[in-house]
Formats: C-alpha cells, sequence, structure tokens
C-alpha cells in the first residue's frame, strides 16, 4: 500500500510541475549511467577498472537519492535539502577522488586525494549549515564554502594535480583539464544557488526559490554523468594507443 501510494503521487504530477519532472529524469538518467558504466567495466585495463568503477558509484548514489527526493517533492512541495547534501556530501568526494585515480600513472599521492576530499567535505558541511541549520549566518558559512571551493579549483588547475597531468600528457591531461572545467563551471551553479536561497549579504543575486532545485537537477546530472563520460572517454583513448 505505501509503494502504491507513493505511485500514485508521482502519477498524479501536473503537466507544468518542472520541479518533480527533473527529480524524475534525474532518477532515471543516473540510473541507467550507472548501468553502463558497470557493465562496461571488462572493457577496459586494470588501471582503469577502479576509475570506472568510481564513476558508477557516483552515479548510483546520486540515483538512491533523487528516487527520494523525488518521492519527498511528491508528497510535500518542499526543496529536499537534507537529501541532497546527503547526496553531494558522498558524490563529490568520490569525484575528487577520479583525480587522483586518473593521475595514478603519474605519480599521484595518496596524500593529494585526502586534501581534495578533506576541502569538498569541508565546503559541503559548512554549505548545509548555512542552508539549513545556520541561515542567520549564511555569510559566514557560504564564505568559508566558498573558499574551500576556490583552494579545490586552484589545485587542480594550478596546483600539483596540473603538474601530473602534464607529466603525464595524451588522455590523462586532456581527460584532466575536461574535468577541471568540470569543476571550475559546472559547479559554479551550487555556490550561486546558495547565495540565491539563503539571506544575508548574498541577497543581491536574487531569490530564486523552489526553480533552483531545476537547475541543481539538470546541473547534478550534467556534472555527475559527464565526469563519469569523461573518465570512460580517457580509458577508452587510453586501451586504443
Amino acid at each position: 500500500m505505501y509503494y502504491f501510494s507513493k505511485f500514485l503521487a508521482v502519477a498524479k504530477m501536473a503537466t507544468d510541475d518542472y520541479v518533480g519532472f527533473t527529480f524524475f529524469v534525474g532518477c532515471m538518467a543516473m540510473m541507467a549511467a550507472s548501468a553502463f558504466f558497470f557493465l562496461s567495466m571488462n572493457n577496459f585495463d586494470k588501471k582503469w577498472r577502479t576509475s570506472i568503477l568510481v564513476s558508477g558509484l557516483i552515479t548510483f548514489i546520486a540515483a538512491v537519492h533523487y528516487w527520494y527526493m523525488r518521492d519527498y517533492w511528491a508528497s510535500n512541495a518542499e526543496s529536499p535539502t537534507f537529501f541532497r547534501y546527503v547526496d553531494w556530501v558522498l558524490t563529490v568526494p568520490l569525484m575528487c577522488v577520479e583525480f587522483y585515480l586518473i593521475l595514478k600513472v603519474a605519480g599521484a599521492k595518496r596524500s593529494m586525494m585526502w586534501r581534495l576530499i578533506f576541502l569538498s567535505v569541508i565546503m559541503l558541511v559548512t554549505g548545509y549549515f548555512g542552508e539549513a541549520v545556520y541561515r542567520d549566518q549564511a555569510w559566514f558559512w557560504g564564505l568559508i564554502s566558498g573558499i574551500a571551493y576556490f583552494v579545490i579549483v586552484y589545485d587542480i588547475w594550478l596546483g600539483e594535480a596540473k603538474k601530473l597531468a602534464e607529466e603525464a600528457g595524451g588522455a590523462v591531461l586532456k581527460a584532466h583539464k575536461t574535468l577541471c572545467w568540470f569543476v571550475l563551471v559546472g559547479w559554479a551553479i551550487y555556490p550561486l544557488g546558495y547565495m540565491a536561497g539563503t539571506p544575508g549579504w548574498y541577497s543581491f543575486i536574487g531569490d530564486w526559490g523552489l526553480n533552483m532545485d531545476v537547475i541543481y537537477n539538470i546541473g547534478d546530472a550534467v556534472n555527475k554523468i559527464g565526469f563519469g563520460l569523461v573518465v570512460y572517454g580517457a580509458a577508452l583513448a587510453s586501451s586504443n594507443d
């Protein structure tokens, strides 16, 4: 009965409910991407299989959370902030792990991976505090979150990660550059959404309200699936060399 009622809630989705539509499409897209990555793992050399596996885990975790977020939206017509941040705190560090995995061939150390993971967790936890817990101090928590984000950008664009990518060259360098653009441009939608959805210093961005969920959902699908496809492309290019 519970699952039947949930089905009815989705079936009654209004034709102009673009937020609900993007939750549903996002869930299906993430599931399809997970199946694609998992089933393609054995097509590549052992050194690329972990990267493809992580790509599949990223989209699989997102698909599960989008399933819950879709139902939460259908039942409450409220932005599922908690579920979204739980998703991000699991998937974003894994996206950072992808940088380490593709740069291992150039001698990347685990210290680089843990630094990126630590910065991503700081970025997300402080973002959640500002958006959901301490909204009166949203400017402060947003500032800390933003600093962590820009340190990540610096590390991958100008720091150790860039040097390692240049040493590796070929498909690894091309993949690294593309992933860097995903972080710089694709991830930028998240701090913009934070500023638009919290009071205080950032109010000049404008109150986009629940429409931000549409942008978040599209951004999530592009960033997470896109990350995996870049890694898949690098693995394919490397196997064909």
